[in-house]
């Protein structure tokens, strides 16, 4: 028997263009020989996510950064991570059948959350930030494969994968980096430089085989606050925070005539 077509449709917000392309694929995939799922189904081929890029990023946490290539139909406002409009649906789905399309594969940042008792992880697919719990000066000693780079005092850091150096770290000063370059990049927020404090005023970017440690300097700083692309966690009793590149690949599906500096450059400038 034929392997059945199975493409999961994800709208995440209540926009009458969202809405709208939402009911128009569930009508028109059918036609091209493609089920809709009812439920969220792991064995799909292909996560079809209507939104903005908050839409995005929810899509995939919710399901637990699915193993199944995704792409996105931009009704927000940025878009950085959609690949079409829904005037282009039609022209995306002709060459999505015809196989007019690659794979993008990126590493989401891994974090280990460590207090005296446990160890839990979670994964951010942009950015994870580290911050005081309160609005106040946090101090944190950061440290690169166990050797410590700077006692830093400010707002936070912020750890930015590759893809996600477009977004909240390109808003916090950090540099751009072109996806294919496997990095992790930590950039300040608000560093503190004086007599009585150090810390770096740009961004670090680091090799993919970086592991980054992050230890409060303070004993009242042991309740941190952590933005997982964009959703916050506290924690208490923290003893060490690390990052790496996850292991896992998310399969970001892009159009053949896709180029990273042109969608910056449209994006941006």
């Amino acid at each position: 028997m034929p392997t059945k077509k199975v493409i999961n449709i994800l709208c995440y917000n209540e926009t009458p263009s969202s809405l709208e392309t939402f009911e128009y694929l569930k009508i028109k995939l059918p036609k091209l020989g493609y089920i809709v799922a009812e439920t969220f189904d792991y064995n799909a081929e292909l996560i079809i996510s209507i939104g903005g890029d908050g839409s995005f990023l929810r899509a995939l946490h919710k399901h637990n950064l699915p193993d199944i290539p995704i792409v996105g139909i931009n009704t927000g406002n940025l878009g950085f991570f959609s690949e079409t409009t829904p005037k282009g649906i039609d022209d995306f789905l002709e060459k999505y059948i015809t196989g007019d399309y690659f794979i993008e594969e990126i590493h989401p940042i891994k974090a280990k959350i460590c207090t005296k008792n446990k160890c839990i992880e979670t994964e951010g697919i942009n950015e994870i930030v580290v911050k005081a719990n309160k609005s106040r000066t946090i101090h944190l000693s950061i440290s690169v494969n166990d050797h410590l780079i700077q006692n830093f005092s400010g707002d936070g850091i912020l750890i930015a994968s590759s893809i996600g150096s477009t977004a909240y770290n390109y808003s916090a000063g950090g540099s751009i980096v072109d996806p294919s370059l496997e990095v992790l990049q930590i950039t300040p927020l608000a560093p503190i430089n004086s007599n009585a404090y150090r810390s770096f005023t740009s961004s670090v970017i680091l090799p993919s085989n970086t592991i980054i440690k992050v230890n409060p300097e303070y004993r009242y700083e042991d309740s941190i606050l952590l933005v997982n692309d964009g959703t916050e966690h506290y924690h208490t009793g923290i003893t060490e925070i690390s990052f790496k590149l996850s292991d896992r690949k998310i399969k970001l599906l892009r159009l053949k005539d896709f180029n990273f500096w042109t969608r910056v450059i449209s994006k941006f400038l």
